[in-house]
């Protein structure tokens, strides 16, 4: 089956973008440079094509009670307008996929999933549906969504719109915005450590507001920014990607997220294993290293200590913005602490490395 494409496509290649196939999607991995164009998002802006992730519409009079089954966090406490990040847990405490939860009514609920999980999703969303008076509707299809991150982004964004930016707080989104006169929904989100924007469009329309945004942002120092940064402004900020930090076998406990598990607010999928693993402590945790040698980890990775295998690496990666090679591995949990000495096996040498704390990066006043 060949890759989709999302409507970007050709702005893309256009744009000098070198196209990868990830999660079923072609989309760009670069454009200038992984480096220049994560430096951008660290010091100015960057705009993503982030079409490939998916939506889902949850409403009728048992949406929140639906969505309250379905995540690990307790959506019970957003206002309208309000957004929540939350892990999407099977029974047994694995992760089926981490969402995000935009209430847009009291019985209305958008949930964006990952690409890669699409499929999946639905289909667990409609396995566990039964017996809730309430509707589901994949949009995914239907919507588009570019990202606008970096310290420069409600500025550029701000020329395109007379919606009041400056109001809308981080995890919060307004709807029917008009931006360069096409009609969207914009929220104060995004999966790079930096403040910006993510914003919800017809798919007949982004072409055109991509090319409106860079136009405006290009005094600015916006660039095009692609796969590669995305990955690495996520890591050094320690946000997890599923299928490496998160899966059906990594709990949000063993991956360090366990703030997003509330125990407070009912029954819901793998309430009890999770309640089992906050309260007894995990035996496996996602620990942040450092190289000491020369070297740079990656995901699968083997990671040694004291003669053994104590786990793997889940992401490794030069991290632009600290000038180090940095990691993130699920290892037992006895080995998890700063400064405890590890190995990370790089094609059969063990290679010295150390566990440092989480997270590597974090902006300005956070």
């Amino acid at each position: 089956m060949s890759a989709k494409k999302t409507p970007l496509y050709e702005t893309h290649l256009k744009y000098g973008g070198r196209i990868v196939e990830f999660g079923g999607w072609s989309l760009p991995v670069q454009y200038s440079g992984i480096k220049d164009e994560h430096q951008a998002v660290r010091t100015k802006a960057g705009l993503f094509d982030v079409s490939h992730m998916g939506e889902v519409l949850v409403e009728g009079v048992d949406a929140l009670a639906f969505v309250q089954q379905l995540i690990t966090n307790d959506a019970s406490k957003l206002a309208i307008n309000q957004i929540l990040y939350s892990p999407m847990c099977y029974n047994d405490g694995g992760t089926v996929d981490d969402l995000l939860v935009y209430k847009q009514a009291e019985d209305r609920y958008l949930l964006v999933i990952n690409a890669a999980n699409i499929d999946k999703d639905w289909n667990w969303m409609q396995e566990n549906a039964q017996g809730f008076n309430m509707n589901l509707t994949n949009l995914s299809d239907d919507t588009a969504q570019l990202a606008l991150q970096g310290p420069q982004a409600e500025k550029i964004l701000s020329q395109l719109t007379t919606a009041p930016l400056s109001e809308i707080k981080y995890y919060w989104f307004m709807s029917d915005v008009v931006v360069a006169g096409k009609q969207v929904l914009v929220s104060r989100t995004g999966y790079t450590g930096e403040d910006g924007f993510e914003i919800y469009c017809a798919p007949a329309d982004a072409a055109f507001l991509w090319e409106a945004i860079m136009e405006t942002g290009q005094s600015d120092g916006l660039l095009p920014a692609g796969l590669g940064c995305r990955d690495t402004l996520r890591f050094e900020a320690c946000l997890p990607l599923y299928g490496h930090e998160l899966s059906a076998t990594i709990s949000p406990i063993e991956a360090g997220i366990g703030f997003f598990v509330k125990l407070n607010k009912g029954d819901y999928n793998g309430r009890e294993a999770l309640e089992a693993q906050k309260t007894n402590g995990p035996k496996r945790k996602v620990a942040g290293f450092e190289m000491i040698d020369r070297g740079v980890a990656r995901a699968e990775y083997p990671v040694w200590a004291e003669g053994k295998c104590i786990g793997v690496v889940t992401t490794g990666s030069y991290a632009p913005s600290l000038d180090k090679n940095l990691g993130l591995a699920l290892i037992e949990a006895g080995y998890a602490q700063a400064g405890q000495k590890i190995e990370i096996e790089i094609r059969g040498k063990h290679i010295a490395a150390q566990v440092i704390t989480k997270p590597f990066y974090k902006r300005e006043g956070k």
